[in-house]
């Protein structure tokens, strides 16, 4: 069978940079400038998260300084209602985003990946089975899969794909890699599966694109098997 997904705590950072919810609105920046990130979980005496504070959470205290919120339409003012709050705000507890959209260490890189791109975050609090936190897993540590050598993703599909689907032809197909594109050749048993090595080939860590260039076999002289 193919190798399992790599997950979350494969590519994570640990220990994560935290903040408490009394942490003051300074003290968060400082902490953002200093690790060079763009958000930071809140959490819990014991651990666990409670939410997490980022640089957009920040952004409306800058953008009301100086205005009247009076000013505002009341539409706007209901629209704007959490920024305005967050304009008046002075700690992480008051800042923060909760409840916080987490991942397991145990979850795979692709479902990390479609949570992030749901909530439209950059960074998710990795948290363990009892929700303290664990680590922390960003955007571009889901992109270090891609900086995985050709010479590995050959291997695996070599090892995964190929000979568990085509036993038989294993040593006729061939699989070559460049700079993350797989291209398949040679002669299959049973065309049917092809699409599913296509789908197990995509579904390799570090694989940028597929070329499935195979094709069935017909009966040679002999009885014989040729492409």
């Amino acid at each position: 069978m193919p190798d399992a997904a790599h997950i979350v705590s494969d590519v994570m950072t640990e220990p994560a940079v935290t903040v408490g919810r009394g942490t003051r609105f300074k003290e968060i920046a400082r902490a953002m400038a200093r690790h060079r990130v763009s958000a930071l979980p809140v959490v819990e005496s014991d651990g666990r998260v409670a939410g997490v504070v980022s640089e957009a959470d920040l952004l409306p205290k800058e953008e009301f300084r100086g205005r009247d919120p009076t000013r505002l339409t009341r539409p706007e003012r209901i629209r704007r209602r959490a920024d305005l709050a967050r304009a008046r705000a002075l700690t992480a507890g008051e800042l923060m985003t909760t409840p916080a959209a987490t991942v397991r260490g145990d979850d795979t890189l692709a479902r990390a990946a479609r949570i992030m791109a749901v909530h439209r975050v950059k960074r998710l609090p990795v948290v363990g089975a009892d929700g303290r936190l664990r680590g922390v897993v960003s955007r571009g540590d889901l992109l270090k899969v891609f900086l995985r050598p050709d010479e590995d993703i050959e291997e695996e599909v070599r090892r995964t794909v190929v000979a568990y689907l085509f036993p038989a032809l294993a040593h006729a197909v061939r699989v070559s890699v460049r700079d993350g594109v797989v291209t398949l050749r040679g002669p299959v048993h049973d065309t049917s599966l092809i699409w599913v090595a296509e789908r197990l080939v995509r579904a390799v860590e570090g694989v940028v694109g597929v070329e499935t260039r195979l094709s069935g076999t017909a009966a040679g002289p002999g009885g014989l098997e040729a492409p």
